[in-house]
């Protein structure tokens, strides 16, 4: 009985799963045709969110996330168009690399005082810049003089900074505390070296070191007599008993 009413179940949902898929799908076209909507009514670029829906369904990418990347994407098209507005001349492209850089976690302030100072025709190579920078792990501010710098000196310099940065912080290697594998930082590796030696795991003495409190020969066999037992002495053979003495003639 049970067994009937399980295979009852399977067919009732293979029937209702196209019309769920197919509502789903609607939804989410309507939330899509929502976010256009909105952006034209607060005059962005319709065109930043259609190359995401473009980009989405590309690669196969289920309508529902399409649409909740479109949702993301018109709110960082908004946050980046309310720091970036007073800057002179500013068109899509400066624009789509804005909502980028607030993606990647640049602050509003950084990213609107390089819009604000970035020559127009420079300024969405000089924002993308700063995102690479940030996305290395630069600091926010150093990186921002870094590219204020290099906007001095040419498009050159200014294309070349991701590559400096990322040579650098190759040289200079993990941070000094960073911990490790074990959980210890590598300043307490080295000194755990000195101390215990290059093989000791985790800066304790090396597997040969004797254990505190006990002798250097604690828990091994002697050499010598102490330790080998050697071969019983060898009796030797019996010797063969004399002769009695000949009895005396009487």
């Amino acid at each position: 009985m049970l067994h009937r009413w399980c295979s009852v179940a399977a067919i009732l949902a293979l029937l209702l799963l196209p019309g769920v898929v197919h509502s789903q799908e609607q939804d989410a076209a309507a939330r899509i045709a929502a976010a256009m909507q909105q952006a034209r009514a607060s005059n962005l670029p319709v065109a930043l969110l259609e190359s995401k829906v473009a980009e989405g369904r590309a690669k196969g990418v289920p309508e529902a996330r399409i649409a909740t990347a479109v949702e993301g994407r018109l709110a960082s098209v908004s946050r980046a168009h309310d720091v970036m507005r007073r800057a002179p001349g500013l068109n899509p492209a400066q624009l789509a690399v804005g909502a980028d850089a607030l993606e990647a976690g640049v602050r509003e302030a950084v990213l609107g005082t390089l819009a604000m100072n970035a020559p127009a025709d420079r300024r969405a190579v000089a924002i993308a810049v700063l995102t690479q920078l940030v996305r290395l792990g630069e600091p926010q501010d150093p990186a921002l003089a870094q590219v204020r710098a290099a906007l001095q000196q040419g498009p050159e310099a200014l294309q070349q900074l991701p590559a400096q940065a990322a040579e650098a912080q190759r040289r200079r290697g993990p941070p000094k505390d960073a911990p490790n594998a074990s959980g210890k930082g590598n300043n307490g590796r080295a000194l755990g070296q000195q101390m215990g030696g290059a093989g000791a795991p985790g800066g304790g003495p090396p597997p040969s070191a004797p254990a505190k409190g006990k002798r250097p020969d604690a828990g091994k066999p002697g050499k010598g007599n102490q330790g080998n037992p050697g071969k019983p002495n060898n009796p030797g053979k019996p010797g063969k008993p004399g002769n009695p003495n000949p009895p005396g003639k009487p």
